[in-house]
């Protein structure tokens, strides 16, 4: 079979009307025509860092919608059910990975820090998975303290991933200097949580590669405009599902072109760079490789209309050929009731100064901040904007309480999702519409809850669902909506999940308590 249109050329920057010979899963020939053509042939998109929990559907389901925006191959970090699972939660995610290609990071810091509580991927764990097929790197190092310091666990994994000839993925927000110079000197390649242009450039003068992130809570592709984009990588990171519905790849590729970036330019970061860098047979089209070849109707807009994956048709007319078959699994979540009781924070003063999360908006960052608060009957009380905040360990019920500078005018909200530990974490003024909130997904899932109760259900390891996209995205919504509907200003989903990330600077929560990332120490809610 063949293929003919406007062929971009990634390796040398040049488009050219081509025939594209396809043989078994390869490309056998390819040869300049001389023919007025509308549409144009690109290599098969790869998100190099992503991670599909997030989206909220499994693998499988992942890529049934993936695909139709030209995405062929993922690099995918299974940390996020490693932290809830273990080993058995990463072979889950090799199991159920279908239709397109799922190359995977292994996960190099579940726990994320010392001082989170979760399962744990050792030194013999990485050994054992690093023999496992389609393994291409070492996971984001997010333990960044843990390399500064020398800790000899981390420097093993980093050490048996340089013996596969694998590349060991960062996790250095905010770092510089010295400090920066000797996490990149321990074999660290890549990082993706750069938000400015010169924290980014610096990264990029030491020899780092620069994954410009752009997904659903992580919007940095603006900022980092001007970098040298051969040494970059597009990524979305993070991507829910209502936001996977309206585009993968094509999106932030398209959006890199409306930002000024050359077409070739950014395509070439969604295909050979990241290639490149994995040592995938992928991301370019010329003869040998295998056949990942993405027909668009216009390049600029990233119009997918055909997709190929080894040579297969698995895209028509925008639609997908192929439909998923989600391997079940458990939630892994084993929790007592929880009762009002449980959210009181007691004082006996009748006014008390708080230690505050602050969220910055548009960023997974936070700032350290400050309130006076009421206190009442011994319980120090919410307010509208400034929230009370628990997180619920999801094995042994154990409870960190806090306060978060979030609207709310009534009711709660709680999700199973909060990276990376995933302990529960609900967010309200009540403590009884909080217990309540707790209650309703003790089985995994996202709620809102005050006069009703609307949810939605993630029975695989309390992150994923097995469902369609289109009624995940719809039952998605709705809670959403009835969270607006209590008060809140927007999706808080999405904020709340990173509110227990205890390596991302300056203030975090887990069920041990406040966490001050740059002291490394916990804190106490009050002054």
């Amino acid at each position: 079979m063949y293929i003919e249109g406007n062929l971009v050329d990634v390796k040398n920057e040049e488009i050219y009307p081509a025939r594209i010979e396809i043989e078994g899963n390869r490309i056998k020939n390819l040869k300049k025509i001389d023919r007025n053509i509308s549409s144009y042939i690109i290599p098969g998109l790869i998100d190099a860092h992503v991670h599909i929990e997030s989206s909220l559907l499994c693998p499988s389901r992942f890529a049934e919608i993936a695909v139709i925006h030209g995405t062929t191959a993922v690099v995918t970090d299974a940390h996020e059910i490693a932290n809830v699972a273990g080993i058995e939660g990463i072979k889950y995610m090799m199991k159920d990975a279908s239709i397109i290609k799922f190359f995977f990071a292994l996960p190099s810091c579940v726990p994320a820090s010392p001082f989170d509580d979760s399962m744990e991927i050792g030194i013999e764990e990485i050994e054992e998975l690093f023999e496992m097929p389609n393994v291409v790197a070492l996971g984001e190092v997010m333990d960044y303290f843990g390399v500064l310091k020398g800790k000899k666990d981390i420097l093993k994994k980093i050490e048996i991933a340089k013996k596969y000839g694998k590349p060991v993925d960062g996790h250095a927000p905010l770092l510089t200097g010295k400090k920066l110079r000797k996490y990149i000197s321990c074999g660290i390649s890549t990082c993706h949580e750069s938000v400015s242009y010169e924290e980014a450039k610096e990264k990029q003068s030491l020899g780092m590669k620069v994954m410009i992130r752009e997904g659903s809570s992580a919007k940095n592709l603006r900022d980092l405009l001007g970098l040298n984009y051969d040494e970059c990588f597009l990524v979305t990171d993070d991507l829910l599902v209502n936001d996977l519905l309206r585009g993968h790849m094509d999106m932030v590729i398209k959006k890199a072109i409306e930002y000024g970036i050359d077409e070739i330019k950014a395509i070439k970061m969604a295909t050979i760079n990241p290639a490149k860098h994995y040592k995938l047979n992928t991301g370019i089209i010329e003869v040998g490789k295998e056949a990942d070849i993405v027909v668009v109707d216009n390049l600029n807009k990233m119009d997918v209309i055909d997709v190929y994956i080894n040579g297969k048709q698995i895209v028509k007319n925008k639609k997908c050929l192929k439909e998923a078959e989600p391997k079940k699994f458990k939630s892994f979540i084993k929790i007592r009731k929880m009762e009002a009781k449980d959210f009181y924070i007691h004082c006996e003063k009748e006014k008390v100064r708080v230690n505050v999360i602050e969220p910055v908006p548009n960023q997974i960052i936070t700032k350290k901040g400050k309130a006076v608060l009421n206190a009442e009957e011994g319980n120090v009380i919410a307010s509208n904007e400034i929230l009370k905040v628990a997180v619920i360990n999801r094995r042994n019920s154990k409870i960190g309480l806090g306060f978060v500078k979030l609207k709310m005018e009534r009711g709660a909200i709680a999700s199973s999702i909060s990276h990376d530990s995933h302990h529960i974490i609900v967010l309200g003024r009540e403590e009884n519409k909080m217990a309540m909130a707790v209650n309703e997904i003790k089985s995994g899932g996202i709620v809102a809850i005050d006069d009703k109760i609307v949810k939605l259900d993630l029975p695989i390891a309390g992150l994923m669902s097995n469902e369609k996209a289109k009624k995940v995205a719809k039952k998605f919504e709705k809670v959403i909506e009835y969270a607006m509907e209590l008060g809140c200003e927007e999706n808080p989903f999405k904020i709340i999940s990173f509110l227990t990330l205890l390596v991302i600077p300056e203030i975090r929560i887990s069920c041990n308590g406040l966490f001050d990332v740059e002291k490394q120490k916990f804190v106490e809610i009050m002054d």
